[in-house]
């Protein structure tokens, strides 16, 4: 890689951007449907926008990062900060340019999170309502991927995006002392915030109004009778390997439920519980990694607790993407 390539590649934090085409993505699995045309916009409009946050994020802390990061590449000199509010406002155009292209409910949504980010950003990181304010985008980033999908507000992926929401919360407070450590209250809360959403994630009942693997959206199938272990009892189809749909399909869904659960739980849990033991500023940021990278997994979780298994099993395969590219560029 280029060394100015290399310069922006650590200003965007792309080892990050891995973790975001799975915030939309589920948002339209909780609505019911697969991914459409509106969906690909919403993955470019929240990648534009959360690269938007990352320039301005190290724009905004220029002068607290030429003390305790003088490495970043605005303090070392890499790059302008000029040039690092000018693609802050850029990405931030394009990202809403993109959103409003998938509907006017969309875009809106996207005004909404692109004003969370900017908030952040500029106000709220130092304050206490830093944490809040982040997992309120991460929550966003998941409602502008459904809005976008069906065009409309509903309140299936309110669930999800709370899940995310809670997970991003706990990343970012345990993110707060990253340069001092020397707090292991965060990564031990972070812990058991990790802990619960994984088994939350795990279990077998679907969340409410979750979606299935079928083309058309859920409400399709109302009305039709629930079984014991509350998944929808579809009408049995025919193919040319035998019968599918009813049971088989529920217990793949729980399958993959709980794998994915599992591999959430095993990414985050581990470096909180070593940054809980010794909350240095190397072992804490290392939980901060391991935080953005498990949001990966809990997204293809997600989907798959709302019935899309195409969509998680293409989420898993940036998973180790993600972490073959955050060994060359830090995630924070």
């Amino acid at each position: 890689m280029k060394p100015v390539l290399r310069d922006w590649a650590e200003l965007l934090r792309v080892s990050a951007l891995f973790t975001v085409p799975g915030d939309a993505l589920a948002g339209a699995a909780a609505a019911g449907l697969r991914p459409n045309r509106r969906t690909a916009l919403a993955v470019g409009a929240s990648l534009c926008l959360y690269e938007a946050g990352m320039a301005l994020n190290d724009w905004a802390d220029r002068d607290e990062d030429a003390v305790d990061r003088p490495h970043r590449p605005i303090p070392s000199g890499r790059v302008k900060p000029a040039a690092a509010l000018a693609a802050a406002a850029g990405l931030t155009g394009a990202g809403l340019a993109l959103a409003y292209r998938a509907g006017r409910p969309a875009g809106l949504v996207a005004t909404a999170l692109a004003g969370t980010v900017w908030a952040y950003d500029l106000r709220l990181k130092h304050t206490p309502a830093g944490p809040a304010a982040m997992a309120a985008a991460r929550s966003l980033d998941l409602l502008l991927g459904a809005t976008a999908t069906t065009g409309r507000l509903t309140k299936p992926p309110l669930l999800p995006a709370t899940a995310l929401g809670a997970h991003t919360y706990a990343v970012t407070t345990v993110s707060r002392n990253e340069t001092q450590g020397g707090a292991a209250g965060a990564p031990l809360a972070a812990l058991g915030v990790t802990t619960l959403l994984g088994a939350l994630t795990a279990a077998r009942t679907p969340l409410p109004g979750a979606g299935t693997d079928h083309p058309h959206p859920h409400p399709l199938w109302a009305g039709v009778p629930q079984g014991r272990n509350g998944w929808a009892q579809r009408p049995t189809v025919r193919s040319r390997t035998g019968v599918r749909g009813g049971a088989p399909v529920a217990s793949a869904r729980g399958v993959a439920q709980v794998a994915l659960a599992a591999t959430y739980i095993a990414t985050a849990a581990k470096p909180y519980l070593h940054a809980t033991l010794n909350p240095s500023p190397p072992l804490t940021q290392r939980a901060v990694g391991g935080g953005i990278k498990a949001m990966i997994p809990l997204q293809a979780a997600l989907a798959a607790r709302s019935g899309n298994l195409r969509t998680a099993a293409a989420l898993t395969t940036l998973i180790p993407v993600a972490r073959k590219l955050a060994r060359k560029v830090s995630p924070t």
